[in-house]
């Protein structure tokens, strides 16, 4: 019994486990070889320009293929509705509680900053900025990892109008089915891969950035690192607890760890999302809903980035002595966290544009960009785990809305 559960053990915990390492590994080089250490950089590029490769096609087909197959357009409206629900409450959640810990602990108390000069950051203008949020102009920017909402859209769009043709259509559906399974088998075989890039990413940036780890940004790190890893264990155990019980709680574990692993070392939603896919299948949500929650929360669904919004913002009203304090005062910056993370990109440094949103809506000069962006560039690798484990998640509860709250039950009976 004791071995039967060591194997499976190993077998469940084996490439996480590979996975940690060969970061921990990679970290440790890059602190002995400090700047050598970027002669390593190709080999992690390597890892990355494969997966942002994959994930053009592989949302396009795994969107369309979901949506394609659906002869209940009532349950695809039902989806896109619950899962628009979960992320809007999830991120109302996330700031509330940042709120809360930034008026117990002021990121900025003590913080002494030289403002360094900018360039000028032109006005936001909202209009533009949702024109450009949700289309293109010409088709080929639609095949591009920059305009992720845009492309599920588009696919969503696309898959509709395969189902709407019924029957004439069905070699078209299970065409993108089988696309669907072919982009996924891609993945699993890149991840064979993983470790040594992942390693080899991290030698080089700890190499090169990790002196900017320290210094006058440490108090804002020491608030919001031990909240994300509270958040990951405790939102995320009632989050898995609500969409299935314990038996929800053990599996969504049992599997999130290569997903969280992947994305601290990525920093992006959009690279790490090939892997989020196969951890939901591993979980058991239904493809429909996978194929539709987990894309679109990979550009839409930022539990991460509502934390380090609000954090941003209570730093710099710390920085220009301003308090942050009152209703009006929390009610604003938790549209701007939830606006913040629904305009982020899914990119390394898509941030920049939540964090421009920010100087902009409270009108702090331009010298203050180079302060938050460095916030947004140290709270990134722990944002974006929250926002990718987030997503698996939200997919979970959004199969507990359509499915009922024994969805897992039949699941893993149908399994045994």
């Amino acid at each position: 019994m004791t071995e039967t559960n060591k194997k499976s053990f190993w077998e469940y915990y084996r490439f996480p486990v590979i996975l940690l390492s060969s970061i921990i590994l990679g970290s440790i080089i890059g602190l002995i070889m400090g700047e050598k250490a970027s002669i390593f950089q190709p080999l992690g590029d390597i890892f990355l320009n494969i997966m942002f490769t994959i994930v053009v096609p592989l949302v396009f087909v795994t969107i369309t293929s979901a949506v394609s197959s659906m002869v209940d357009m009532k349950r695809l409206g039902r989806i896109i509705g619950s899962m628009l629900l979960i992320f809007v409450i999830t991120g109302l959640i996330a700031s509330v509680i940042m709120i809360t810990v930034v008026n117990i602990f002021p990121p900025a108390k003590g913080v002494n900053i030289a403002m360094e000069a900018a360039e000028d950051i032109e006005p936001l203008k909202t209009g533009d900025q949702i024109v450009k949020a949700i289309t293109v102009s010409d088709f080929p920017e639609l095949i591009s990892r920059k305009n992720m909402l845009p492309l599920i859209i588009f696919s969503i769009f696309f898959g509709l109008c395969v189902s709407l043709l019924g029957e004439k259509a069905k070699p078209v559906s299970d065409f993108l089915n089988i696309l669907s399974d072919v982009f996924l088998k891609m993945v699993s075989i890149v991840m064979y891969y993983a470790p040594i890039g992942l390693g080899a990413y991290f030698a080089s940036l700890i190499g090169t950035f990790g002196p900017e780890l320290l210094g006058s940004y440490a108090r804002a790190m020491v608030v919001y690192y031990p909240i994300c890893i509270i958040y990951f264990f405790v939102a995320f155990f009632l989050y898995s607890y609500f969409a299935s019980g314990m038996d929800g709680v053990k599996v969504y574990f049992k599997n999130i760890f290569p997903v969280a692993i992947t994305s601290v070392a990525t920093q992006s939603s959009i690279a790490t999302l090939p892997v989020n896919l196969s951890a939901a299948k591993r979980i058991g949500v239904p493809k429909d809903i996978r194929d539709i929650v987990i894309p679109i929360g990979a550009t839409a669904h930022m539990d991460g980035s509502c934390l380090s919004a609000i954090l941003k913002i209570s730093f710099m009203f710390g920085i220009f002595g301003i308090p942050f304090k009152g209703i009006g005062t929390y009610v604003t910056a938790i549209i701007i966290s939830i606006l913040s993370g629904v305009v982020m990109s899914g990119v390394p440094g898509g941030g920049l544009i939540g964090e421009m949103l920010i100087v902009n809506l409270y009108g702090f000069p331009p010298e203050a960009f180079p302060i938050i962006a460095t916030i947004g560039y140290l709270v990134d690798p722990p944002a974006t785990m929250i926002n990718v484990t987030g997503d698996t998640v939200a997919a979970m509860m959004v199969t507990r809305i359509i499915e009922g709250k024994d969805w897992l039950a039949k699941k893993l009976t149908a399994t045994e």
